[in-house]
């Protein structure tokens, strides 16, 4: 007798979670293949701080699509690629003729965030994963809820802090 409700509410939960959005992580933010190739450098931010520059890089495809003041499109890869600054005799940062940190070659960090559609985050579908040089995931990043809370702080510029004021900064 007791088969027949506990097969009902299997039926039950098993629909339940095919309808409803999928919960990310950052197992599921991938890192592109050559990205450094393959996708668009729109800017370097010195993050004095912490004597880094930082890359930033955008997918070709959200890039062509990107409407300034819109949300970016479904499937927009975002990734900051921090460096280490080269530094002087004293230990400060070496800057070039225009103040700019002159960065090391070698990479320190790779953040990726990916906006997914089919993902339920909170974040506008935008979640985050921290990768190491080699390509694999950070072994340090298991409270990724730092990304959210950072980025909740951006609502209006769909969750990103340089990528939507670029593209309204490029349409002038």
């Amino acid at each position: 007798m007791l088969k027949l409700p506990l097969l009902a509410a299997a039926i039950a939960a098993v629909a339940l979670v095919a309808a409803s959005p999928l919960l990310a992580g950052p197992d599921d933010v991938k890192l592109p293949k050559n990205y450094q190739s393959a996708f668009t450098r729109y800017m370097v931010v010195d993050h004095l701080g912490r004597n880094r520059a930082r890359y930033m890089y955008v997918n070709p495809e959200a890039d062509q699509q990107a409407k300034p003041g819109e949300p970016l499109p479904d499937g927009t890869i975002l990734i900051m690629e921090d460096h280490d600054a080269q530094v002087g005799a004293d230990g400060k940062p070496l800057k070039d003729a225009h103040g700019r940190i002159i960065p090391k070659t070698e990479v320190k960090n790779i953040f990726v965030m990916e906006k997914n559609s089919a993902w339920s985050t909170g974040n506008g579908n935008w979640d985050y994963a921290w990768y190491t040089p080699d390509g694999k995931l950070n072994a340090k990043f298991d409270k990724h809820d730092r990304c959210f809370s950072c980025h909740t702080s951006r609502v209006e510029r769909d969750f990103n802090f340089t990528y939507s004021k670029h593209v309204i900064d490029r349409a002038k």
